[in-house]
């Protein structure tokens, strides 16, 4: 039993944004996202509504969100729990966006060049 400890130990100190495989790949349903962030169906359902936040498939009946819109959920929530409003809190996580892809955009240049 020490073993697996140790195995569930060095998996909980591996830090899961390094694993861009999984991240890629990562696909969630509504209800698991609610659940996890402690965001209500509704107010994830609301905010999609308004734009803010978008779902994989447009087409399809279930909600499902990639990383990039888990974590805009996220830094949402962080920015309304400090007390922003909706609207502000969705607009300053779009202009974080904006400048990390521009940030990036920057080094892919200079790196493939």
């Amino acid at each position: 039993m020490a073993k697996k400890t140790s195995q569930n130990h060095k998996l909980s100190t591996i830090n899961i944004l390094d694993d861009h495989e999984f991240l890629t790949k990562l696909i969630v349903g509504i209800g698991e996202v609610a659940e996890i962030t402690n965001i209500p169906q509704r107010k994830l359902r609301y905010w999609q509504e308004k734009g803010l936040i978008k779902t994989v498939d447009e087409s399809g009946t279930t909600r499902r969100f990639n990383y990039l819109e888990i974590k805009k959920i996220l830094l949402i929530k962080e920015l309304l729990d400090e007390g922003f409003t909706l609207e502000a809190a969705a607009n300053k996580v779009e202009k974080r966006i904006e400048l990390i892809n521009s940030t990036f955009k920057k080094f892919k240049n200079r790196h493939t060049e």
